[in-house]
């Protein structure tokens, strides 16, 4: 029997065998260093062809006939790549679909917005709050509401706008029919309904049909509850895609605002103006006084960025918003300050325009000599044309759109 040694390899492989067996198993470098290099020359080869015909499979149908859906899309692919890299002209097609795209998602946008104010007026009219009875169905179709905003003792103010940018009777009706552009001075009415105040504006309105009235009680203090009455009041009677407020010591040019808001139609939560951040004053007896200076921080703050009061701008969805919302909203000193603090926390869209606050001439004139005509011009010392009874109709002539610009508008 032969005996078996843990240390010795003859006792498993006796005699000669188990040495040549042994020995068999040296291989020297130099054969294992050549045959890495042919493994990976090999390999090499076989990636490069392999990715040779898969770019060459872009050209052969016969390699890729029995898989027709994958070849649509393969073939598409390359020669979507051709094109692209050889500057074909179908780019421009790619394009444009990319920009009907992107216009088709903020109109979707701009909709969803849209149902949603009007599921929260259902649910505020079923909560007991007053708001208007009709349906965006029933509600005359327009494009814009401006408001001009006005004051008892402001007739010949109304009279210098009517004499230049504000179109008047079959001119105005037109305007609302073809372009759903409707323009009305804004008022409420005296501490004493009935007065000679309140009788005069009747006897106005009788000969120029161009007022919207509010049951509000006029007041230079009482401007930011006017305001929000008044976007409240539009948005009951018209149906409409953007709502305007205007001073009525400005110069507008119809046909430029009626083509800055086009640009904005189809999105939602728009708010337009010149933005501004001006000084919060905690000293009483200056102008523009804020009562409520401390909600702002530190003595020498400035307010949060909001449009100034002189023209503004918003969509649709953001006046349904004041309207739903309107028992809530808090009111500041100034108006325009406290339409800006309305929509903080909310997801608006601020748009600072700065053809919405030209200056008068010549900065306007220079503006239009080049072409760029402004939206609106006033004077920033005056918060609007200093004297506009006597200027308004000289800035018009000067910084003017002319008669058929808003005509040539196509929204």
């Amino acid at each position: 029997m032969m005996s078996y040694f843990p240390h010795s390899n003859r006792a498993l492989w006796p005699g000669k065998l188990g040495e040549k067996n042994m020995r068999g198993k040296l291989v020297p470098g130099k054969a294992i260093f050549i045959l890495c290099m042919a493994s990976f020359l090999a390999g090499s080869l076989f990636t490069t062809r392999t990715w040779t015909h898969r770019s060459y499979s872009c050209n052969n149908d016969r390699q890729l006939q029995f898989i027709p859906n994958k070849v649509a899309l393969s073939r598409t692919g390359c020669d979507q790549n051709r094109k692209l890299i050889q500057g074909d002209d179908h780019s421009e097609d790619i394009i444009g679909e990319v920009t009907k795209t992107h216009q088709a998602i903020q109109s979707l946008d701009k909709t969803v917005s849209k149902v949603e104010m009007e599921l929260a007026v259902g649910r505020t009219s079923q909560t007991g709050h007053q708001v208007s009875q009709d349906t965006p169905q029933n509600l005359r179709k327009a494009f814009v509401v401006i408001g001009i905003n006005t004051a008892f003792s402001s007739r010949k103010r109304r009279d210098s706008l009517r004499e230049t940018w504000m179109p008047r009777g079959a001119k105005r009706a037109r305007l609302e029919k073809e372009k759903g552009v409707i323009i009305r001075f804004v008022i409420g009415h005296s501490a004493t309904p009935g007065g000679v105040l309140d009788r005069a504006i009747d006897a106005e309105e009788e000969e120029n049909k161009d007022f919207l009235r509010l049951n509000h009680v006029e007041g230079y203090h009482e401007l930011s509850r006017k305001t929000r009455l008044y976007f409240s009041t539009a948005v009951s009677m018209w149906d409409a895609d953007f709502y305007v407020k205007i001073d009525d010591d400005v110069h507008l040019n119809v046909g430029m605002l009626v083509r800055t808001l086009a640009r904005h139609r189809y999105k939602p939560r728009i708010y337009i103006g010149c933005m501004k951040s001006g000084p919060v004053l905690s000293q009483k007896g200056v102008k523009y006084y804020e009562p409520e200076f401390w909600k702002f921080g530190e003595e020498g703050n400035k307010y949060f960025r909001h449009a100034t009061g002189q023209i503004y701008a918003i969509s649709k969805d953001l006046a349904a918003y004041i309207s739903i919302n309107a028992p809530i909203l808090h009111r500041y000193a100034n108006e325009d300050v406290s339409l800006g603090s309305w929509f903080i926390g909310l997801e608006v869209e601020h748009v600072d325009d700065r053809m919405m606050c030209c200056g008068t001439p010549p900065d306007c004139e220079w503006k239009t000599q080049v072409g760029n005509v402004c939206v609106a011009s006033f004077d920033w010392s005056c918060s609007g044309i200093c004297k506009s009874v006597e200027r308004m109709k000289d800035v018009h002539n000067t910084c003017g759109e002319g008669d058929g610009s808003v005509w040539n508008v196509e929204l």
